[in-house]
Formats: structure tokens, sequence, C-alpha cells
């Protein structure tokens, strides 16, 4: 498999980077987990507008999911070859209203399952392409997934937006590469069931035995460095911060 990243910033896009987005692919199949602010046109520098097969969105906040209303435009009102073929999108219960409603100006309310085939996410394991998925709920204040991503015996798990908990840990149980947020500051910010900080990314990852831990979804205000050392010093293994435009084997 292959990873790039897209946009790792959290909560809003900084002078770096746009929000959470993060390109999959394998034997040519190209998997998008989720589309924040300012993803898309990030996203243009890796593929093609159109070269998406399938996207899974972690949860609905719009830091995660926004620029899939600028993505429905150009698959809708395409100029070229007529409008796009239904793409599926994975993401929680209600992703076609919420979506809807976000864009608002949809010429009617069925627009958006023109070009998008929603699936709801459950709990479970499922194909996506040549990938075998692996999703559950984690601790947020909406409903929100994460996911194991595998492939020819490798394996990758996003946390997508979570508190500390246990469906988090299970699903980086001896990943290859952990991709884990850590919006949070040890010692500063305590509120449960929200976000992670970096000890606790880090604790995961050990607790975990993932091989490799990526540390994301840093928000522009939070001091990335502070949540890197803290992570290291509860984790033996590699660990550095997501960058856009980084790209990883796995």
């Amino acid at each position: 498999m292959k990873l790039t990243v897209v946009g790792c910033s959290g909560s809003f896009p900084s002078a770096e980077s746009p929000c959470s987005s993060y390109l999959v692919e394998a034997d040519g199949f190209r998997l998008l987990l989720d589309m924040g602010n300012g993803a898309l046109g990030e996203l243009q520098r890796h593929i093609g507008l159109y070269d998406l097969d399938a996207i899974f969105l972690s949860h609905l906040h719009a830091d995660h999911c926004i620029d899939m209303c600028a993505y429905f435009v150009a698959r809708y009102y395409r100029h070229e070859g007529g409008r796009c073929d239904a793409i599926p999108v994975y993401g929680p219960e209600g992703t076609e209203q919420r979506l809807t409603a976000a864009y608002e100006d949809v010429p009617d309310e069925r627009s958006m399952s023109e070009v998008f085939d929603f699936r709801t996410l459950k709990p479970g394991s499922f194909d996506i392409g040549p990938f075998q998925v692996r999703t559950d709920k984690v601790s947020h204040p909406v409903d929100a997934f994460a996911i194991r991503v595998e492939h020819g015996g490798a394996s990758l798990t996003y946390s997508g937006d979570t508190g500390t908990c246990e469906a988090l840990n299970a699903l980086a149980a001896d990943a290859d590469l952990f991709l884990c947020e850590a919006s949070f500051t040890h010692g500063k910010e305590d509120i449960p069931g929200l976000h992670l900080n970096g000890r606790e990314a880090g604790e995961c990852a050990r607790d975990a035995g993932a091989r490799r831990l990526v540390l994301t979804h840093v928000p522009p205000w939070t001091d990335a460095q502070r949540n890197l050392a803290d992570a290291r010093a509860v984790y033996d293994g590699p660990v550095e911060l997501a960058r856009t435009g980084a790209v990883y084997e796995i």
C-alpha cells in the first residue's frame, strides 16, 4: 500500500496544510480517507480529479468532510463526458443529508446521490476494492469511526477523531503504520471523549504494538513538537509528525 498525506491539520487549515485527508493506493485502486477543508485542491497535486475509486468519511465534522461539497460540484457539473458515475462514499448515518444541507443549493434533495453512492458505516469488516477493512465506533461527540485497512499482509490504522477507547486499541493492534490524531496537549486540555494528546497517542501505539506511529490532526494552535516529544516519551518505535505531501510505503 502507498499512503499519501493530502492534509493533516486539525480543526481548520494551517498555512502549511489543508485539514484531514489521506490517500491510500494499491493495485491501481485509490481510496481517500476524509476530505476536510482545502483537501480537494491539494489532492489534485497527486491524482486527477476523477481518479478516486472510493471515499471513507470518519465522521461529519467539517474539517473531515466539507470539501465533499466542492467535489459534488466537480462530479455533478463536469463539462467533459457528462456527469460522473456515482462513487462509493462510506460514512456515518446521515452523511447524505449532512452534505446536502451544507451545500444547500443542490438541484434537488437527491442530487448528491446521483454522483455519490452513500453507504452507511457500521462496526465490522468488509472489502473496499482490493482492501480488507475493519471499522469501529470511537469516542467522539458525534458518530465517528476509525478504520483499519489491510492489503497484501500490510496494515494501516487511521484513528479519525477520538478520545481514548478500547475500539481504537483493537484496530491498531500490530498495525504496520498507525496514523493517529494528537489534537490536545498533555497537561493542558483534559476533555474525555473528544481528542487525544501526544502522550495518549504514544500510549495507544505502545499498548497496541503498532510498528510505526504518525501523529496527525494537530491544530495550528497546538505545539506539534511538544506532542511529538510526549509521544516519544512513552513509545519506543519510530514516530513522526504527518506533513502534507509525505508518502509512506506500507
